[in-house]
């Protein structure tokens, strides 16, 4: 793994499609509304992007942590664009602060942590887990 830099940013977005939605997810009632994981998704994807630079070949982060907050509703067709940026570096362990918006306004604000794993550790462990 390469210096990861405090500061460095990341985006992701997507298109709210009708399998982002929460009524996909939970309760069939409930409006063509962007669903909470989904919208976590694209943050998680925000800050991976925000380190991707500095990964060497065989390894990426998996999320160990999230704390956000869901502030607005956005519907089916809308772009919900995630924004992340390194807020501490400690060894393998990253945090970020964490965003998205929908074009209109923020709909979701919090914390994020990843930690960068070599690939073949990772596969050796399931391996080991699950046979």
């Amino acid at each position: 793994m390469q210096s990861i830099p405090v500061g460095a940013t990341g985006s992701f977005s997507l298109v709210v499609m009708p399998d982002h939605l929460a009524s996909r997810f939970k309760d069939v009632t409930l409006p063509p509304v962007l669903a909470t994981p989904v919208m976590i998704m694209v943050m998680e994807n925000a800050a991976l992007n925000a380190i991707k630079p500095y990964l060497d070949a065989g390894e990426s982060a998996l999320g160990t942590r999230v704390d956000v907050r869901h502030l607005a509703a956005t519907p089916a067709g809308r772009r919900v664009t995630g924004e992340a940026k390194v807020t501490v570096v400690d060894g393998r362990r990253i945090e970020f602060s964490i965003r998205a918006s929908d074009g209109n306004e923020e709909i979701g604000v919090g914390t994020h942590e990843r930690v960068v794993m070599h690939l073949a550790k990772l596969s050796e462990r399931m391996r080991a887990k699950f046979g």
